[in-house]
């Protein structure tokens, strides 16, 4: 019990440890960006305390990619409503607990009248409160909207440096994907030859994970796109990551056909029922295929090898005699993943439909 409470515990710092690595550029970006917003307000403007300037800062960069200069700009507009409605309440009726309540809920209010997203509602509740509680002074408002101007700028110019890493992620997750389902697919075209029913049991178990891989690329293709959109130097890979987005959802039926066909393969070998030698060729045959396709989409190279094995492979299983019932089964979803896949390459759906050939209709005897 005691070596399983080990080396789970070593597991979950690894992944926290995964977790830090990845958003390590963030954090320092967060660092460097809140110095500078406190060397800009104290030395440029004067103030001596200007400690929501890298506040500012930090909350509109975050350790997310997505809609930083939204959230810079609803910290700044945030502000000025909370300072705004603190100010003129303060010098009307003073301070105290009711009248807190009472600029919150103005401040606040009018924030979501704008229909302002999350972090302008919150930062004009926070700044009111501030305002009415700490700096009750009129002049002092003044100050706290100028030094949130200076986060946000601060912020919105830190972020246009970006690593590459969040370019290559998406790419490197797509990649590990393919290679998954290549995997998979040798595994089941294995376990229908022999029969061995641990062995796609094992596979099954393994394709139900994909979910995950497609779920962690959805999200590195749409941090991706933000990095291009946040900076400029990062605007030249934006077409390749828009390309590589539209493969996510081809991806993921790709992935769904490929564990249809694994719980074919469990349920053919559990009842001992044979899958023909051709339907696992051609499993066999796709898995080449998409190895290749893998290998080409890590590398970010032409894609065009593997949409011709992939073609092949569509033309082959329209020549594959019909069997059984778990034999049709395995076939029908090698033709549905080959459309997928082409997809994956660049191909628009009707023309993935359109290569591949409608099936010959003949029995394995005929």
């Amino acid at each position: 019990m005691r070596r399983w409470d080990r080396t789970r515990a070593r597991r979950r710092l690894g992944l926290r440890l995964a977790r830090w690595r990845r958003a390590r550029f963030q954090v320092a970006q967060c660092a460097v960006a809140a110095a500078l917003a406190w060397l800009v307000a104290t030395e440029l403007l004067g103030h001596t305390r200007p400690f929501f300037a890298p506040v500012a800062a930090v909350v509109a960069l975050g350790v997310a990619y997505g809609q930083r200069t939204r959230r810079a700009v609803e910290v700044v507009v945030g502000v000025a409503i909370g300072v705004a409605v603190g100010d003129l309440l303060v010098t009307l009726l003073g301070t105290g607990w009711w009248q807190i309540a009472l600029v919150v809920g103005i401040a606040m209010s009018l924030a979501v009248l704008l229909d302002a997203g999350t972090v302008l509602i919150t930062q004009s509740g926070v700044q009111a409160v501030i305002v009415t509680t700490l700096l009750p002074q009129a002049d002092a408002g003044l100050s706290r909207w100028l030094d949130a101007v200076v986060g946000g700028a601060v912020a919105v110019a830190v972020a246009t440096v970006a690593p590459r890493q969040p370019l290559r992620r998406p790419r490197e997750i797509a990649g590990g994907v393919l290679r998954d389902l290549a995997d998979l697919l040798g595994c089941c075209a294995d376990a229908a030859r022999g029969g061995d029913q641990a062995a796609a049991e094992l596979a099954l178990d393994r394709a139900r994970g994909t979910d995950a891989s497609i779920a962690a690329l959805r999200q590195a293709a749409t941090e991706g796109l933000d990095v291009v959109r946040v900076s400029p130097f990062r605007r030249r890979h934006g077409e390749g990551l828009r390309s590589l987005s539209a493969t996510v959802q081809p991806l993921d039926r790709a992935a769904r056909n490929v564990r249809v066909l694994a719980r074919r393969v469990v349920a053919a070998t559990r009842v001992g029922e044979t899958v023909s030698a051709p339907v696992t060729t051609l499993v066999a045959e796709l898995a080449d295929a998409v190895s290749l396709l893998a290998g080409e989409v890590v590398a970010g190279e032409d894609l065009a090898p593997a949409a011709r094995r992939l073609r092949d492979v569509a033309e082959l299983s329209a020549r594959v005699p019909r069997g059984d019932l778990s034999a049709d089964v395995v076939l029908a979803q090698v033709r549905s993943a080959v459309v997928d896949l082409l997809q994956v390459t660049g191909l628009s759906q009707a023309d993935a439909l359109a290569r591949v050939p409608p099936p010959q209709r003949r029995d394995v005897g005929g």
